[in-house]
């Protein structure tokens, strides 16, 4: 039996959604784009969303719009995928990179306060796996940092403290801590990859919440800065005879056309079904390998306050407690070669190359690393079928038993 990672979970009515556009004679950036912007906005309860061609863009045009660059710092966690500390690189800020914490994947509020200096302009935190990261604590140490806090232009300013940027390129329909997925931030970036829950194939959006003073002002900013500064879109030229524009700024071209907004726009009808079938196989999985010495990262529970949260069920992480990396690797490798292939995340930044050029080494992230070494990720989707979820499962449980001995 073969089964896949994670395919892409395409219906026949996502094929007649893109096809239908096809059809329309309008296949960029339109009306369609603008009825999935408006469905992202409300199923995420947030001020406003624009759509863009990935997450990358999402989090660079948030740096962008608050006017982050060079002589600035942006903290994020170690463990990650290198879009979250990419973007930082890319407007010339510099990355501060910050362990996890002891058996997680997550840095805490206080190890985050200790790398916040009077140059921190931005903090980026990851919703790993689809798990939303509880803001609170973030927005207490980012408040008790407030003294260091030196805003370098007006919207900085009137923000008046230092940005909270979520990566939730896993996220989309998770909730808690009282809130959605898109709310617990300043600024909240989706990815709509091929690998993601919900796909446009490649793609992804920034929105950001309604309690964000800046939110009157981050649409006009991105609409121009992912269309290259152009005052008029093609379909306001096309929807008037002024044909004359503008170019305001020199931007980017990381717009989202019609032919893939389609897509998302069809899966979002059924996204929460979706989220509730990978809730069923982590479930699943879960009690398959309850006796075993690993853990799997929680997809649900209940908040201090007694609220209960739920993750949008994007990853399994599963970490094998008592194997070391070279025993984790040899999992993978008998489950793929029994049809089953798993993967890792992640691989902690500073062991790329991009992060040691930067200077970035690994034994100051001991904790990234220990949990590097013991995590794998099953397989898990909207396509596996029940007897795929129950042969995942069980050979999984009959590898790791004859390891773990």
């Amino acid at each position: 039996m073969k089964v896949p990672f994670s395919p892409p979970d395409i219906r026949e009515q996502d094929i007649e959604a893109v096809v239908e556009v096809l059809r329309s004679g309008w296949i960029t950036s339109g009306p369609v784009g603008e009825k999935f912007r408006e469905a992202l906005t409300e199923f995420s309860g947030t001020a406003g969303t624009m759509l863009l061609n990935s997450a990358t863009a999402g989090l660079k045009n948030a740096l962008r719009f608050l006017g982050i660059g060079p002589g600035d710092e942006v903290i994020v966690p170690a463990y990650t995928y290198t879009a979250s500390a990419s973007v930082v690189a890319h407007v010339g800020a510099k990355i501060v990179m910050v362990d996890v914490e002891p058996g997680d994947y997550f840095p805490s509020a206080q190890r985050i306060r200790a790398a916040i200096t009077q140059n921190t302009k931005a903090i980026i935190l990851v919703d790993l796996a689809g798990r939303m990261v509880d803001t609170a604590p973030f927005y207490e140490a980012i408040e008790d940092a407030q003294p260091l806090f030196h805003p370098s232009n007006a919207l900085q300013e009137t923000l008046g403290r230092i940005a909270l940027i979520i990566d939730g390129a896993h996220s989309l329909g998770a909730t808690g801590y009282g809130m959605h997925s898109g709310q617990a931030g300043d600024f909240t970036a989706f990815s709509f990859h091929a690998v993601k829950n919900l796909t446009t194939a490649e793609g992804g959006a920034l929105t950001w919440r309604t309690e964000n003073p800046l939110s009157d002002q981050v649409e006009h900013f991105v609409k121009l800065n992912t269309l290259h500064g152009q005052s008029k879109s093609a379909l306001e030229k096309t929807n008037s005879a002024g044909w004359e524009y503008d170019v305001l700024f020199p931007g980017y071209k990381e717009n989202m056309p019609d032919t893939l907004a389609a897509l998302g726009y069809s899966q979002l009808q059924r996204y929460p079904q979706m989220i509730a079938r990978r809730h069923q196989i982590i479930d699943s999985y879960t009690q398959a390998l309850a006796d075993l010495p690993v853990t799997a990262l929680a997809h649900s529970g209940t908040d201090a306050q007694g609220r209960s949260w739920n993750s949008s069920g994007h990853l399994y992480l599963l970490s094998l407690d008592t194997l070391g990396l070279a025993e984790r690797n040899q999992f993978i490798e008998e489950m793929f070669n029994r049809g089953i292939s798993c993967n890792v995340h992640y691989k902690p930044l500073p062991m790329l190359t991009a992060y040691r050029d930067l200077g970035f080494k690994i034994d100051d992230f001991p904790n990234a690393y220990e949990a590097y070494c013991h995590e794998v990720t099953l397989p898990l989707n909207t396509v596996l079928d029940d007897k795929q979820v129950e042969y995942v499962q069980e050979t999984a449980k009959e590898i790791l038993s004859r390891m773990m001995k």
